[in-house]
Formats: structure tokens, sequence, C-alpha cells
């Protein structure tokens, strides 16, 4: 009997230590789950920190740097349009004297003297130019007479002040909007949760101040290399420095400290259009893009990759600067009309404000709107090609900090 119950024991005893294994086994397996799956979170989690905290200020810079010159070199052209056209409505006189392909016409700085008749004379008399030859229609007019009449190159005219600009500008303004968003996003969601929504708002708009200030002199430069056609053919135009110091040389001559002053301060001149446009444009910019971008990066999970990254940044962006462009297109014309005013103590004193009635008493709104085409077709693709080459710099810089 003792025998047979120590028979029997070791089956029940078997019985429950296989249950008992098997449970053991069951939770260390939950255990083990749960812990892979929080190394897992937290590597997510160490990536997004990566992207958005642990990048510096030298490896942003670095990526937006790349994509100002990328964007700059594409784009220029449609910049080119849209200041000649702009331009045309404030007054600048294209027509000139043709010859057998209105390639030899004047400049048109209004300071610069016209060839004359009896230059021409000398060669055979020339005609002047036909209203259709003279006057630009439309972007596509624009690009097909700067052709014919300054050569195709012409078309990235200005293109060195534009990457002299958009490199330190987009080096300045990509990074800091990063930086003034997570920090702002930080801020908001811990004290005031409701603010969250209107923080691209906000460090777009201040980014983009620092970033329009710190490099405004270039891009006085750009848009009068943009302007104005070549002083004669076969002379080189003049540069970034040549240009700028046009500007300040009428009051170089003065000694007394106020002529000093101004002799500086003419190459911040129309920099409160400048910042009456840009800084709604970011902030329209940023508030349509940020969001955008996100449901697009949503709808992919977690099966984010280079591509992805690229394709949602661009094609945000796309829209987002395209919208911005069109709501900022007034502000976009007083600010080239005040550019290219020759009169400095007219450039100096004008307001936005004036300048925008100006144009309304002029044109209507059909002035308000000149060259709005270029514009929105300019700064769609701009902005993103810059948005999302740097994003992609981004993530194959964060990826490179993975793997290490």
């Amino acid at each position: 009997m003792v025998g047979s119950a120590r028979q029997g024991l070791p089956s029940w005893i078997g019985a429950v230590t296989a249950t008992r294994k098997s449970e053991f086994e069951k939770n260390v397996n939950n255990m083990v789950k749960e812990e892979s799956s929080g190394k897992k979170q937290h590597q997510e989690k160490s990536k997004s920190q990566l992207s958005d905290d642990n990048l510096g200020f030298g490896e942003r810079a670095f990526s937006a740097a790349g994509a100002a010159f990328l964007s700059a070199i594409i784009v220029n052209p449609l910049d080119v349009a849209k200041t000649r056209l702009q331009a045309q409505a404030a007054g600048v006189p294209y027509d000139g004297l043709c010859q057998s392909t209105c390639f030899d016409a004047s400049t048109m700085l209004p300071d610069t003297k016209y060839y004359s008749l009896s230059n021409h004379e000398v060669v055979g008399k020339q005609p002047r130019c036909s209203p259709d030859c003279s006057r630009y229609k439309g972007t596509l007019d624009v690009f097909y007479k700067v052709v014919r009449q300054e050569g195709f190159t012409k078309l990235w005219r200005g293109t060195n002040a534009s990457l002299a600009l958009a490199i330190p500008s987009v080096g300045i303004y990509m990074p800091l909007y990063d930086i003034f968003r997570s920090y702002m996003e930080v801020l908001t969601r811990q004290d005031a949760p409701t603010m969250t929504p209107y923080v691209p708002l906000v460090a777009g708009s201040l980014a983009r101040s620092i970033a329009c200030v710190t490099c405004y002199p270039v891009e006085l430069a750009r848009t009068r290399m943009q302007a104005f056609k070549d002083i004669q053919a076969g002379v080189n135009p003049p540069g970034v420095w040549k240009t700028l110091n046009g500007v300040v040389s009428p009051v170089q001559g003065a000694n007394n400290h106020q002529a000093s002053i101004q002799r500086y301060r003419i190459l911040w001149t129309g920099l409160g259009a400048q910042l009456a446009r840009d800084v709604p444009f970011s902030a329209i910019c940023w508030s349509s893009l940020e969001p955008l971008r996100r449901r697009i990066l949503s709808r992919i999970g977690d099966k984010a990759s280079a591509s992805s990254v690229l394709g949602a940044n661009f094609c945000a962006g796309v829209v987002a600067g395209s919208l911005a462009a069109a709501a900022t297109c007034p502000l976009d014309v007083a600010r080239t009309r005040r550019q290219i005013e020759k009169d400095r103590m007219r450039a100096l004193t004008m307001t936005t404000r004036q300048t925008l009635i100006e144009i309304w008493r002029d044109g209507g709104l059909k002035g308000l709107f000149t060259g709005v085409g270029p514009r929105v077709a300019r700064a769609g693709p701009s902005v993103g090609i810059v948005v999302s080459f740097y994003e992609v710099v981004k993530y194959s810089l964060q990826y490179r900090k993975l793997k290490e």
C-alpha cells in the first residue's frame, strides 16, 4: 500500500509540476516580451529624441545649407521672371533699340544712359523696339525674351547672390526654427496645451525675422541684379559686391557722422517690406506644413524610410509654400518696388503701407498680384526642396549615429 502510494505519488507530483512549469514559462515569456517591447519603445523614443534634440546646430545648418544650394539653382529662373514682371509694373522701362534679334537692347537702369540714335546711325539705322518686343506679357514671355535678347545663362542672373543669400539665410532659419519649435512645444505642453498648435507659427516667424535682418543686404543686391538688364553685351554684369557698392557709393564722399550712418542704412532699404512679407509667409507656411506632413507620416506608420521622409516633406512643402506665396504676393510686390527705387530719400522714407496704396492706385488688384504665377511656381517647389532635403539629411545623420 505504501508502495502503491509511492508509485502513484510521482504521477500526481509530475502533473502539478508540469502545470506549474507551464505557468512559470508563460510568465517568463510574458516578462521577456514586455522587456523586449519596453526596449523597442525606448529605442524608438531615443531615435525620436535624437532627431529633434541631439543633432547640433552645426549639423542642422549643414543640412539647411545643402538644401538652400539645391533650391537656389533650380528655381532661380522663376525668380528672375517674377522680379522682371514686378519691376516692369513699377515703371522700370524694358524698351530699347532693336537690332536684328533685339539682342543689343540697352540696360534698363533708370540712371544709365541709353544708346543714342547717332551711335546706331554709324552702323545703320535701327528702329526702336515695338511694344511687343520690349514688354513682358507673362512668365513664359520673360523666359523667351531674356533668352533671345540676353542669352540663356541670364535666366540664372543673380544666382551668385541667391546662393550667397540662401546658404547663410536658410542655414540660420531652419535650425533656429527647429530649436524654437522644440523648446516652445515642451513649454506649451506642460503649461498651456491649447497653445501647442500655434507653436509652428510663432517659431517660424521668429526664426525668419532673425535670418532676414542678418542677411538682408545680399537680398537687396540679388533683387537689383535680377531686375535690370546688362549695360552692354559682352561685358560681365556687376556681382554682389559691385552692386552693393553702387548702392552705397553716392554717399561715400561725405565725411560727417550722419552721412556715414545713412551710407550703411541704405543697405537695409526695404527691410520693413521684406519683414512684412517674410514673417507672414513663414507663419502661413509652417502652420500649414506641420499638420500636413505629420498626417502623411502618420499614415506611413513605423515603416518610415529616407524615401518616405523625402516624399512626405516635399508634398507638404509644395502645398504650404504655394499657399503662403499666393497670400503674401502683394507684400512681395511692395518689397520689390522699394528695393528698386532709385531715389534714396524716397526709398528711406516710404513705408510698406504707402507702397501698397500706391500700387493699388496704379494697378488695382492686378497690380498687387503682379508676378503671382512665377512666385507660386517658385515658392512651392522651393519650400518642398528645402524642407525635404533638410529632413532627409537630418534623418541620415540620425541613422548614422544610431549605427555607431
